[in-house]
């Protein structure tokens, strides 16, 4: 059995992160209809609730993904290129979850709902490239 350290910590950390961010997108998703059939400012409401966990899992993973390329210290290009698009991704993510919060119409909160699922995926997936 290894020792538990500062990398184990900060790839916990990152792990649960996005768990959260991710998983959580993923989840609320899912009970969005059923939600719906509750009441109509039920899906509004877990959302809200989702929210205060979701965007401290935004700083945590944004925290430890530095943490993470400063300890990798790659200087590739192979590296850094996966890394700026990374970059963008988690970008992408974050404003997109951000105007999906604000949005006011239907159609823009699906929109944006759709991105901020999809570019927290590819984030999650370019990220494990980033690992390899």
């Amino acid at each position: 059995m290894n020792d538990v350290d500062l990398e184990t910590i900060r790839l916990f950390l990152h792990v649960l992160a996005a768990t959260i961010w991710v998983g959580g997108q993923i989840t609320l998703a899912a009970l969005v209809p059923a939600l719906r059939g509750a009441g109509a400012e039920v899906p509004k409401a877990a959302a809200n609730a989702f929210n205060r966990i979701a965007w401290p899992a935004f700083v945590v993973l944004v925290l430890t993904g530095v943490w993470n390329v400063v300890a990798a210290d790659d200087d590739s290009a192979a590296f850094q290129n996966t890394l700026s698009l990374k970059y963008v991704l988690v970008l992408a993510s974050g404003v997109t979850a951000f105007l999906h919060a604000r949005a006011t119409s239907k159609q823009a909160m699906a929109v944006y709902g759709a991105l901020t699922g999809l570019t927290a995926l590819a984030a999650l997936f370019v990220g494990i490239m980033l690992a390899e």
